[in-house]
């Protein structure tokens, strides 16, 4: 079996064609029936077929016969292409022998690419370039091939012409994926090691573990350890992905299956552990991956209190099949005990939010996405924080840093003017602007992660009608005048609706965020006034106006003094109602605060 199969992946900017390949690669093996195929198979979330994009690594292993005769097993992994799930993306190529690097005919190399085929190449892969959407009447499939050379260093001549729209030249891909990715290295007579690249949840089996066999094999009945932690189980199941699990007799070296071995607790099956057998174990684990880190921070507190526990298990459950969240416990004056999470960016966090909402019921409330600042304090020391609650005292800091990415921004000349006005209102440095083909621009700015991880991805695609792309790497952190915006609400502080702001761009966060609090706080008896302060210094201000009822209705004529006395008298109970009054903020009011201003 380990000589007659191919472990690929599919890699390739965001919008390039991934899922729709992979459909007719699978169409091709009649894998499943016409009557039951639908668009963008791959893609089991409902999440990701709304929003078009990938989000999980899927495998499905593919039987086909080669022109000289030969039955092989195409073992296709699918990947994510959004920079977001990147770490999504290497776990899946550590499984793999070769990637189709897929390159848009009209669009050509994009800045995900790129990053892709360094991925790639970390992993020493090898790699076919494959040119898609050649049916489109913008295709230029010269202009691709060259920038397939003059910006990935690849032969344009190897690349292969296919519509994974219409289906022409899939056969033709099938043969050069036998040809051009090499057969796995494995040996049947060594002892069983296999590589965890994902796992999910399942409620009557336990977990399933997708693993990649490197050496060995394994059946059911085998007694398994994990090298990690050193537990055992008994394998109670193997076998492949064809769409759905598919049960075999063995998973032998080479094979990309899955194993069911009754492990109930989420979280022993960790990804990027080693298998192998009990009795005859390998000598060393495999070297699994590295660790993700997080960049985006936000806490998660469920809408009624008493759904803690539920919170907490899902959390739980849902890390099993996505080992970039990481979270700790987290409580809030306001909000009641959540958790304070991590997450690889702003999508990440979004994906994170729905996906808990539908697939384990949970009610969200989310706090305003932060970065980790460092503060070096009086005393020499150096405090990393994550949550604006543990601000430090603004008279022990002597400065403060915030963290700064290297954009790289591929864009139509056309568009250069507004994306680098967009990179300088966000306080970018640096710039650096190259012309990798005619009429195609990478722009490269430094900035500051905490200006990129509210609206800059919408904006950046807004303002380029959808041909912007991003990409982005860590840099370092750097020097800024950071402070901390409190909102108050009735003149108490909302700790959930605390953020660190760059001074600068203090004012503007403060109005935004009272014009957007004012919008969906309810009327009270009393007027409420919300108000954003640095410290005890009140920088914006919005006030709700108080129900008022007409209390000189009743007053015809008569006596001036009659009405103010009633007047008077509603004044003096308004403001007694407003010394004991609370104001109950709705959820929608954490919400509001982190959408993005209408302009």
């Amino acid at each position: 079996m380990s000589l007659e199969t191919r472990n690929f992946s599919i890699v390739a900017h965001i919008d390039h064609g991934k899922s729709t390949l992979a459909d007719r690669l699978i169409q091709q093996t009649d894998l499943v029936a016409d009557r039951d195929f639908r668009h963008q198979i791959l893609d089991s979330l409902d999440i990701e077929r709304e929003r078009g994009i990938t989000i999980k690594s899927q495998t499905a292993s593919l039987p086909y016969q080669a022109q000289d005769g030969r039955n092989i097993l195409l073992n296709l992994i699918d990947t994510p292409g959004h920079v977001d799930f990147a770490y999504e993306v290497s776990r899946a190529l550590a499984a793999c022998e070769g990637v189709l690097l897929l390159v848009d005919a009209a669009q050509g190399v994009q800045a995900q690419t790129v990053a892709n085929l360094y991925l790639a190449m970390e992993h020493d892969l090898e790699i076919l370039p494959v040119i898609n959407k050649i049916d489109l009447r913008s295709a230029d499939i010269d202009r691709a091939r060259e920038q397939i050379e003059s910006e990935l260093g690849l032969d344009g001549s190897t690349a292969v012409l296919v519509s994974a729209k219409t289906g022409a030249g899939i056969a033709e891909l099938q043969e050069a994926i036998v040809e051009h990715i090499p057969a796995p290295a494995g040996h049947l007579d060594r002892a069983f090691k296999a590589l965890i690249f994902d796992a999910h949840y399942d409620s009557f089996r336990g977990a399933v573990a997708s693993c990649r066999v490197f050496d060995g094999s394994v059946a059911p009945g085998d007694t398994i350890k994990l090298m990690s932690n050193f537990q055992t189980y008994r394998v109670e199941e193997v076998g492949t992905f064809q769409i759905k699990r598919v049960p075999c007799e063995r998973l032998e070296a080479g094979a990309v299956g899955y194993v069911i071995a009754g492990i109930k607790t989420v979280a022993d099956t960790r990804v990027g552990d080693t298998m192998t057998h009990k009795d005859r174990p390998a000598a060393v684990p495999l070297s699994g991956f590295r660790e993700s880190k997080p960049v985006v921070f936000s806490s998660l507190y469920p809408v009624a209190s008493d759904d803690y526990p539920g919170l907490s298990d899902a959390l739980d459950k849902y890390v099993l099949n996505d080992a970039a969240l990481v979270f700790t416990k987290d409580s809030s004056a306001a909000l009641g005990q959540g958790f304070r999470a991590g997450f690889l960016g702003l999508l990440h966090l979004e994906i994170v939010q729905e996906r808990l909402e539908r697939e384990f019921g949970q009610s969200l409330i989310l706090t305003a996405p932060s970065v980790e600042y460092h503060f070096h304090l009086q005393d020499g020391s150096v405090m990393s924080m994550d949550n604006p609650a543990y601000y430090p005292d603004p008279v022990s800091i002597t400065r403060s840093e915030e963290p700064y990415i290297r954009a790289s921004i591929m864009v139509p000349e056309r568009h250069m003017g507004a994306v680098m006005k967009l990179c300088l209102l966000r306080r970018g440095v640096n710039s650096d602007v190259q012309y990798p083909g005619p009429g195609r621009l990478e722009i490269r700015f430094d900035l500051p992660l905490a200006e990129v991880i509210f609206d800059f991805y919408d904006r950046l695609k807004s303002i380029t009608q959808g041909y912007g792309s991003l990409d982005y790497e860590m840099l370092d952190y750097r020097a800024g005048d950071l402070v901390k915006l409190d909102i108050l609400v009735n003149s108490e502080r909302v700790d959930a609706l605390s953020m660190v702001v760059h001074r600068d761009r203090a004012r503007a966060r403060a109005v935004h965020a009272c014009e957007q609090l004012k919008e969906v706080i309810p009327k009270q008896m009393f007027r409420i006034p919300i108000q954003g302060a640095i410290g005890g210094k009140i920088i914006a201000r919005e006030t709700i106006t108080a129900f008022r009822k007409d209390v000189t209705a009743k007053c015809y004529g008569g006596d001036i003094s009659r009405k103010r006395k009633l007047l008077e008298k509603q004044k003096a109970g308004k403001k007694r109602m407003k010394m004991v009054g609370s104001v109950a903020i709705p959820q929608a009011a954490f919400i509001a605060v982190l959408k993005t201003s209408r302009d």
